[in-house]
């Protein structure tokens, strides 16, 4: 997978990553049943939410950040010992910032 391919691939997923957080947002601002049953069941459901907005929010940061070493001309080399990432590692996810055996 050449840069080019890999940018559209991850402002495809940015803009995903965007619609889901946005969602996320406003399924976290309905407001809660008057039945304290319910209430228990959307409180441990906005849990789960929140957790899924975490780990939302740190791909998000991923990609933005794959996106930057892509403008700056880093993209492709590891940010441990400064080696080139296997493409097909960055087939697979295109935000990874260290080769397989730093990763390791």
């Amino acid at each position: 997978m050449d840069i080019t391919e890999s940018q559209r691939v991850l402002e495809q997923r940015l803009l995903e990553l965007e619609g889901r957080l946005a969602k996320l947002k406003r399924d976290a601002a309905q407001e809660h049943s008057s039945d304290s049953a319910e209430q228990a069941q959307e409180r441990e459901n906005d849990e789960v939410v929140d957790a899924i907005g975490v780990e939302t929010r740190d791909s998000l940061a991923a990609v933005k950040a794959a996106l930057q070493r892509i403008e700056e001309g880093n993209y492709g080399k590891c940010m441990q010992c400064g080696g080139d990432i296997a493409a097909d590692r960055l087939k697979v996810m295109p935000e990874a910032t260290h080769c397989m055996g730093c990763a390791a």
